[in-house]
């Protein structure tokens, strides 16, 4: 699937959905409602999970990350109505450390596997600036481009992004209308709910809360394969 360009809904022909995200909580954080949103349209989806997120700065509950951040994914991972999900153990910040073809091969088993259309990543650039992000999304790429499959980037408008960048100090990444692809309407029940699974990273968070209320009902997305 190729071309870029504004429309509402999903592309044609999404069938069945791997996601690739670098921590646990990408998958709630970022593409909750449109996990979601498969979901309740019948579309089965998979996650994989590069890292277990424990080098994280936010500790909203008392223990080990690395433990605790594993069960939040698997607990999150039902309320947005995925079927399978797979956690593997990288080093939380260190994914560019670890040889591509490693990466990339997880990759290409899990869509050998679960025979996915398309896969779901965050945006070329990694969105939150994270190099964790960059990295996950450029190793599926890779093995989507092996394989013939579709690859969908959430990413948010330029405008979204600026907002956040200038109240928070972040580092978000946006684009401009004529890259996006508007998917409405979205609906946050679900995704508020897998959120609220993730209590170590979302109990103080107010940059994930402003980007929500930003979006509103809608979430975009790049068509990036």
């Amino acid at each position: 699937m190729t071309g870029t360009g504004s429309g509402h809904g999903l592309p044609d022909g999404v069938r069945r959905v791997l996601a690739v995200v670098a921590h646990p909580d990408d998958e709630s954080f970022g593409l909750g409602a449109l996990l979601a949103l498969l979901s309740d349209g019948g579309v089965p989806t998979t996650v994989l999970c590069f890292t277990h997120g424990e080098a994280s700065t936010l500790h909203g509950r008392p223990g080990d990350l690395h433990t605790i951040r594993a069960g939040e994914l698997a607990r999150a991972a039902r309320e947005l109505g995925v079927q399978r999900v797979e956690l593997a153990g990288h080093p939380d910040g260190g994914l560019g450390d670890i040889p591509s073809y490693r990466l990339t091969a997880h990759v290409t088993r899990l869509i050998g596997e679960e025979r996915p259309s398309h896969l779901l990543v965050f945006d070329t650039g990694g969105v939150t600036g994270h190099r964790d992000h960059r990295r996950a999304t450029e190793v599926a790429l890779l093995a989507a481009r092996r394989a013939g499959v579709g690859v969908l980037g959430w990413t948010l408008p330029q405008e979204v992004a600026d907002r956040l960048n200038a109240e928070f100090g972040t580092s978000f990444t946006g684009r401009g209308a004529a890259e996006c692809r508007v998917v409405e309407p979205v609906s946050r029940q679900r995704q508020r709910r897998a959120i609220a699974c993730h209590a170590s990273q979302s109990s103080d968070n107010p940059v994930l809360w402003r980007r929500l209320e930003l979006l509103g009902d809608r979430e975009y997305l790049r068509i990036l394969e």
